[in-house]
């Protein structure tokens, strides 16, 4: 058995044991790299992955490593950013791993693709990063992302029409977009129109001017899949509401798939007809809520792959407690953290991360975040710079000022010498006194191995830089 039919069978080991959207998110792009006598050595596009991996899911590994090769006794887990995006042929494509068979499909009728225009209907684009395996599932969307899935395998004939609905930022727009992506790729040559309401509506209106709504009549009546977002916008437009009806008429008679989106349930539309809701009303209905703590964090840990983001598994917490409004909010505030790092050359913590949200919400309050103490400066003496630096490398202080050489223990004890030495003004001979009577010359090399490391390490950059302000220098 070759590395790669190994890692295979691994993988359809764990796959049973977790989350579909946890285990595709974790396991997309592993290899297994080498194999001894007792080790394998298994390969991760990102250090997030490795540290994901090596924490969450490694008793996982190691069992399944185990069941098929006893003799097995550790793993390796190494970085390799050629993974990324299937670049090396080691790496294992996960959706094809998983993606079950499908039997019975329909056969849409033969038409080009259509992304844009096709025969004159204005369709604006699918955005090709909202995808179904991409979309994190929790208790409050399974339902919805299930019934995504169905339409996928069978359009046509499995839920139509569906109906999604839920408040603003909850994923439906990701949903109806990842849908119609998933429909094209099964089936190249099917015509999938996705238009919000709005537009919809607009081009009635300009069909009416031009006095050509046969024209427009006809073409949109030839789609294999109608995805139809925001519908709600529909309320007391009765001339769109009519072309609309006909619409849909027709293509629910001829086995087409419509899909449609609403801030709220068919019967709660204001100024819909009757006869439109009880459409709506003839497949499936399916709502998105607001998701659970631990989806949300989730959610957050998916999307830091995708923006080239390292960030400490605390301050990604530290947002998925303070956000309760939207997955848009919960990114945007992600968003801002990383853009916001990114220009300070630092990386984000909690104390950046809740001054961040207090400009975002002034009128709320924000958990696990002292704003006052943010704000002064709390590094007076070296037992301060000593417990910020503890805290920040996630070590205790006895391990920061003991005799322990290990190499993450040494490197925060230098970075706490260097911060007491250049940022309170403390000799190198009260600095030793500080770490255990330690020399002068100790401290003093400590200091210049920082000084060195800076000049060609931005990671001690980023972190030095994000020590300063937990200092509020």
């Amino acid at each position: 058995m070759d590395h790669l039919e190994f890692w295979k069978q691994v993988l359809l080991s764990i796959e049973p044991k977790l989350k579909r959207s946890n285990f595709v998110t974790w396991f997309q792009d592993t290899a297994i790299l080498d194999v001894n006598d007792t080790t394998v050595a298994v390969g991760v596009p990102n250090p997030f992955a490795k540290d994901w991996l090596q924490k969450k899911y490694h008793q996982f590994i190691i069992d399944a490593i185990k069941s098929i090769r006893p003799q097995i006794e550790s793993i390796e887990y190494v970085v390799m950013s050629s993974l990324k995006a299937g670049q090396d042929e080691r790496a294992v494509n996960i959706q094809t791993l998983v993606e079950k068979p499908v039997k019975s499909i329909r056969k849409l009728p033969n038409k080009s693709v259509m992304r844009v225009t096709h025969d004159g209907v204005q369709s604006k684009f699918l955005n090709e990063r909202y995808r179904l395996e991409n979309f994190v599932v929790g208790p409050d969307n399974r339902l919805a992302h299930a019934a995504c899935s169905a339409v996928c395998s069978r359009p046509g004939s499995e839920y139509n029409p569906l109906f999604i609905y839920g408040g603003v930022g909850l994923g439906k727009t990701h949903l109806l977009q990842a849908t119609g992506n998933a429909i094209l790729k099964r089936f190249p040559e099917s015509v999938v129109v996705y238009i919000t309401a709005e537009r919809f509506m607009n081009e009635i209106v300009e069909a009416i001017g031009r006095r050509n709504t046969k024209q427009f009549k006809d073409r949109y009546r030839q789609v294999d899949c109608l995805i139809i977002d925001d519908i709600q916008f529909l309320g007391n437009k009765e001339m769109t509401q009519e072309e609309f009806f006909h619409t849909f008429n027709e293509l629910y008679d001829n086995n087409k798939q419509i899909i449609i989106s609403s801030d709220r349930p068919p019967r709660e539309l204001k100024g819909v007809q009757d006869r439109l809701m009880s459409r709506f009303g003839m497949g499936m209905i399916v709502d998105v809520q607001f998701p659970d703590y631990e989806t949300r964090l989730a959610i957050l840990h998916a999307k830091c792959p995708e923006h080239n983001a390292i960030i400490p598994a605390e301050v990604l917490e530290f947002i998925a407690f303070n956000v309760h409004h939207s997955i848009r909010e919960l990114e945007g505030v992600l968003l801002q953290a990383i853009a916001q790092a990114q220009l300070e050359n630092s990386t984000p913590t909690v104390r950046s991360v809740g001054l961040l949200l207090k400009k975002l919400s002034k009128d709320e309050p924000v958990a696990g975040f002292d704003e006052q103490a943010a704000h002064r400066s709390i590094a007076r003496a070296p037992e301060d710079v000593i417990e910020i630096v503890a805290d920040y490398f996630k070590i205790t202080k006895s391990d920061l000022i003991g005799e322990s050489r290990r190499k993450e223990i040494m490197l925060p004890r230098q970075i706490s010498m260097y911060l007491i030495r250049h940022e309170l003004g403390r000799s190198y001979e009260n600095i030793g006194l500080d770490f255990g009577n330690r020399s002068h010359t100790t401290v003093l090399h400590g200091c210049e191995m920082i000084i060195k490391k800076l000049r060609t390490s931005t990671t001690l950059v980023r972190d030095m830089n994000a020590l300063k302000k937990e200092m509020g220098l």
